[in-house]
């Protein structure tokens, strides 16, 4: 076991896990982290979705050591930000939550996209929603939700 050190959420805490073991795991299990979902356990859904140094990352593909000095955000530092009340309201109002469980990981994409780019095309959203799904298929309220956001959030971006 090796000590861990990495900022969750703006802080700065520790972790004595096997660094093999998944960051999705450490994030779940050690700091309660819940809205880090594991859907597939592959890389394939988006679900356990997290920013890495401000990367979108899959979590369950992450081993903890390779988070030695990162700076991770989870969907629950997300939603304290300003960005991420502007994404939860503007996902809210399209109608983009159906039955949940896609919703982190969309709204971490959506935040990493419009870090990027702040005024996205609907292609460019389709393309960095991509990795993420919805298998209640509402891609395009989901859709709507991130250009809403983009244009809620003008100023944030």
């Amino acid at each position: 076991m090796k000590d861990i050190e990495f900022t969750l959420n703006g802080k700065k805490v520790h972790s004595a896990a096997d660094p093999l073991k998944r960051l999705l795991d450490v994030l779940r299990d050690d700091f309660t982290e819940t809205g880090v979902k594991e859907g597939c356990g592959e890389g394939e859904c988006g679900a356990c979705s997290v920013l890495m140094d401000g990367k979108l990352v899959n979590s369950c593909m992450v081993p903890i050591g390779a988070a030695e000095g990162c700076d991770i955000v989870t969907p629950e530092g997300l939603r304290e930000t300003e960005k991420g009340k502007v994404i939860i309201e503007s996902f809210a109002d399209s109608g983009a939550v159906q039955c949940g469980f896609c919703t982190p990981g969309m709204m971490m994409a959506a935040d990493a996209l419009l870090e990027e780019n702040s005024n996205p095309s609907e292609e460019e959203i389709r393309e960095a929603l991509s990795g993420n799904l919805c298998r209640c298929t509402g891609y395009d309220l989901i859709v709507k939700g991130v250009k809403d956001s983009a244009t809620r959030g003008k100023k944030l971006w």
